[in-house]
């Protein structure tokens, strides 16, 4: 699957729209399948990566139970190795509830790779259009025609960004 989000801002939190206010977030891995309503309205087909293997975290302001936004990924080849990534659709573009929910979804995956001992490798496919996008916002290399790693060095600026200040 092609990665395609675009990433909005890079903040130390969510930051709601209409007020401008930071909140805090937190995210878990599904521990149960995923239902057609879990994702109706979304983009993707997210029963689809579960039956591929891959383990969807989701992403909630603290306190409350709304999925803000889903990652999927595996452990494989010395990294995280992301299939989809996802905003909610109440957070699509610029008239959405929260900013700065895709950066946070990648330091997800940032620290789902250093839990896994891969020192915080991100590894994905990013559609062709969104390559040198990807380099200058998360400093991705291009290890080969559209795969994305980033690496450790730029993966600790997801993880200072988003996951020590919570």
């Amino acid at each position: 699957m092609e990665v395609d989000i675009v990433i909005d801002v890079l903040t130390e939190c969510l930051v709601e729209r209409s007020t401008g206010q930071n909140v805090k977030t937190e995210f878990r891995s599904r521990t149960e399948a995923i239902r057609p309503n879990d994702f109706r309205e979304w983009k993707f087909n997210w029963k689809l990566t579960e039956e591929n293997g891959y383990t969807i975290y989701e992403l909630f302001v603290t306190g409350d139970d709304t999925v803000q936004g889903r990652i999927s990924l595996r452990i494989d080849g010395g990294g995280a190795n992301v299939e989809i990534v996802e905003t909610a659709p109440h957070n699509y573009g610029h008239n959405g509830k929260y900013e700065g929910v895709e950066g946070r979804l990648f330091a997800i995956a940032r620290k789902a790779s250093m839990d896994a001992g891969c020192n915080g490798v991100v590894a994905f496919t990013a559609k062709s259009s969104f390559v040198d996008y990807y380099k200058q916002l998360l400093h991705a290399v291009e290890i080969a025609p559209r795969r994305m790693v980033i690496l450790e060095d730029a993966a600790n600026i997801l993880l200072s960004k988003y996951m020590e200040k919570e």
